[in-house]
């Protein structure tokens, strides 16, 4: 009878399971390469927006003054204090999933219950955010007009500096107006929907009002701030204007750089997607919790495979608060 060598037993058992790479289980495994792949991705995004704010550094928004609403706080400026407070929200969430996992491996079934609840509740708080986000974002607050070559022209008030909306100065002209449709509209572009002004009522209620400027998308290298012009340049500028922008969406975006609304709706609209799908999956997880399931089969290893990908979610979010909103 011919003997086994050890050689062949050891490859015996790794192919056959009986070994665990790293000391992990399978589904441990699936997960890190499920993060490893999406982390990639991410990746590849922020590369992305890196390249394109670079390439057009002079005309990227300041994200100060495109992401300045709070709740219940109309008309104050809170330049990213709710961006914050949403991430604040999200890493705590990564504590209370620690805490969940953590209660997982003392068998401690209602502690694992508390504080899946508590991240449940903190990613769809999140969740709510973003979206609430996403509306003042599409909406917009201001208004602007946009020249034949893409620049956006904000309008500012020559006494304060600050953003004048373009209802408190519109002129009310009679008469008709078409929505533009791609084989009649100027440069053969079409609205989606009629602006609540047009373009003459713009013009013709700026040039009633000397106190009005114009804000360019341009920012001033030595200031840090956008350009706003003097009377006599605005009143030139002005002439320049082919379209009303109001808020903002992936061909127009009054707050500067088409390019950002982009990349701002795809990175943003991709990690909420993920925190999503997080928040559903860690609902499955809290009733099976709560029927039993993990305690009948001795472990509670699911948990803390939902919780790898929680933390990735929340690290993720890092770095797009950080590249996104901060730098």
């Amino acid at each position: 009878m011919e003997a086994t060598t050890p050689d062949l037993v050891e490859n015996e058992n790794v192919w056959g399971g009986g070994n665990k790479p790293l000391n992990a289980s399978y589904g441990k495994m699936m997960m890190w390469f499920f993060i490893v792949s999406d982390a990639l991705t991410f990746s590849g995004f922020l590369v992305a927006y890196g390249f394109s704010r670079f390439k057009n550094i002079d005309s990227w928004p300041i994200a100060d003054e495109v992401f300045y609403h709070f709740p219940f706080l109309h008309g104050i400026d809170a330049p990213m204090y709710y961006v914050a407070l949403m991430t604040f929200i999200l890493i705590f969430s990564s504590v209370t999933m620690v805490l969940a996992v953590d209660a997982g491996h003392h068998m401690n079934k209602k502690k694992v219950a508390v504080y899946m609840l508590l991240t449940i509740v903190g990613g769809a708080i999140f969740v709510g955010s973003q979206a609430w986000e996403w509306k003042n974002f599409i909406q917009g607050e201001y208004g602007a007009l946009e020249t034949r070559g893409g620049q956006i022209l904000q309008f500012v008030s020559a006494d304060s500096g600050k953003r004048v909306a373009l209802e408190s100065f519109a002129a009310d002209i009679p008469g008709d107006r078409i929505q533009q449709t791609s084989d009649s509209g100027i440069w053969f572009s079409s609205e989606s929907s009629l602006p609540n002004y047009s373009v003459a009522e713009i013009q013709a209620g700026f040039l009633a009002d000397p106190n009005l400027r114009i804000k360019t998308e341009m920012i001033d290298a030595q200031t840090g701030h956008k350009i706003v012009l003097d009377r006599a340049a605005s009143e030139v500028k002005i002439t320049e204007a082919m379209h009303v922008v109001e808020g903002a969406n992936l061909i127009h975006n009054e707050y500067g750089n088409r390019l950002f609304a982009d990349f701002f709706f795809f990175i943003t609209g991709f990690h909420g997607f993920h925190v999503l799908s997080g928040v559903v999956i860690n609902v499955i997880i809290f009733f099976n919790v709560l029927l039993g399931t993990y305690e009948r089969r001795g472990h509670y290893e699911m948990v803390e495979k939902v919780g790898l990908y929680w933390h990735f979610v929340d690290l993720v979010w890092v770095f797009v608060f950080t590249f996104f909103y901060l730098v």
